[in-house]
């Protein structure tokens, strides 16, 4: 895997405990995240920022998760691909769909552990983006 700290990473999380605990676990695995509370926080970061890697949760005030990454994915901010990863307690096939057809790169089903974030950050971060990660 590349050297974490030199990746850019955006963890949007409405609900404080889970904030911190992936917050802490990003840490573990040697991230320093950008940390924002909702989809319209998410797109005006992802604006200023070209990020490597986003954490998106799927169900926040405001704006939902799908459609922030539907507003990212629209302005195609850099050459470089954003990783999306959803982060949900639905796991319903719908709901992964639903993901999917937004141009999310992974899934996660919270609760999560630290070896399935893991996991999930080393395929999307070592392989090229080609869609079929969902």
């Amino acid at each position: 895997m590349r050297d974490n700290r030199e990746l850019r990473v955006l963890l949007v999380e409405d609900n404080p405990i889970n904030r911190t605990v992936a917050s802490h676990m990003l840490a573990r695995l040697g991230f320093s995240p950008d940390v924002c509370t909702n989809g319209n926080e998410a797109v005006e970061r992802a604006t200023a920022q070209a990020y490597d890697l986003i954490l998106m949760d799927v169900q926040m005030p405001e704006m939902d998760g799908i459609e922030a990454t539907y507003r990212i994915r629209e302005l195609r901010i850099s050459n470089r691909p954003t990783r999306i990863v959803a982060l949900t307690a639905n796991t319903v096939d719908d709901t992964r769909l639903a993901c999917e057809r937004a141009g999310m790169d992974g899934f996660l089903a919270k609760p999560f552990t630290l070896a399935e974030l893991s996991t999930t950050l080393k395929r999307l971060l070592d392989s090229p983006l080609d869609g079929t990660d969902l």
